[in-house]
């Protein structure tokens, strides 16, 4: 059908390629040379910027997804009530997202900065000493992860609020007759009704949450994850290995290295909700 043969084009042929890619001693000008078999594995994983690399991509995603989810669910939850002007506040919530990454970047790169950057001087107005946000890992990450907020949070608040849309209002009805609060028909039928979407939206935060590029690339203007690599992440590691050090063997290595983290942490994802609904499911 022509969606397995769009999916074999665009998904499997470029994993399947990478991974011969990854096999060989592969480089920009003489294209693929030796035999390596897992050589480029083996010689990334001895690599600290390699473990550097992957800590800084999960701190990242961590900082980031779970204040997403939290804040996409609420804004979803305020979108689904009767609000005034509804389709004008469901667009201004999805304009962070076209909004180019680069100048979302340049924006909060300046807001973050570390002398003269818009956060440091209203936490020096109240009294605050200023935050190292270019030079401190954690306060690096955070700042990034603000900017992958700010962008995906009105994106992923949307399809939430399609999976409440969905839901029937006859219960909200019925529960509200019972004497249910707002608070009460939330938690009660909104979020156990809108499991599948919020499986599926951890799953795609997920995938693009670990393969974060364009923030942490543009952060500052070297963009190779700071002068200690205090925010390089995968993709910008690899990035470095493929079109600095000119090693596509090496680089494609990380690509599936970073493709079977990708699974394992969605598997794990899925493992978690799937028991947490069947938990809720036994209690009911």
């Amino acid at each position: 059908s022509p969606f397995f043969i769009l999916f074999g084009l665009v998904g499997l042929f470029p994993l399947l390629y990478t991974g011969w890619v990854s096999l060989h001693a592969w480089d920009l000008i003489g294209g693929q040379g030796s035999w390596t078999g897992f050589d480029n594995f083996a010689f990334v994983l001895h690599q600290r910027q390699f473990w550097v690399a992957l800590r800084n991509t999960l701190s990242i995603f961590v900082i980031s997804a779970v204040p997403q989810l939290i804040a996409a669910t609420a804004i979803a939850a305020a979108l689904d009530s009767n609000l005034r002007n509804k389709t004008f506040w469901r667009m201004s919530v999805l304009l962070p997202f076209v909004v180019m990454p680069v100048a979302v970047t340049l924006i909060f790169g300046s807001m973050f900065g570390e002398r003269y950057g818009l956060v440091n001087r209203t936490l020096a107005d109240i009294g605050v000493g200023p935050i190292r946000w270019h030079t401190d890992p954690l306060a690096s990450h955070v700042a990034i992860a603000t900017m992958v907020n700010f962008r995906w949070t009105g994106y992923n608040a949307l399809i939430l609020l399609a999976g409440m849309q969905a839901i029937s209002r006859d219960l909200y009805e019925a529960a509200a007759i019972d004497g249910a609060g707002w608070v009460s028909r939330f938690f009660r039928i909104t979020l156990p009704q809108l499991r599948p979407t919020i499986i599926f939206v951890i799953i795609t935060a997920t995938i693009g949450g670990l393969q974060i590029f364009d923030e942490p690339r543009l952060y500052d203007q070297n963009g190779l994850g700071g002068e200690d690599q205090q925010w390089m992440t995968m993709t910008i590691y690899l990035y470095k290995l493929g079109w600095t050090q000119l090693n596509f063997g090496r680089a494609a290595a990380v690509a599936w290295l970073l493709f079977v983290v990708i699974v394992a942490i969605g598997l794990i994802n899925l493992a978690i909700t799937r028991r947490i609904a069947t938990s809720e499911g036994r209690t009911a």
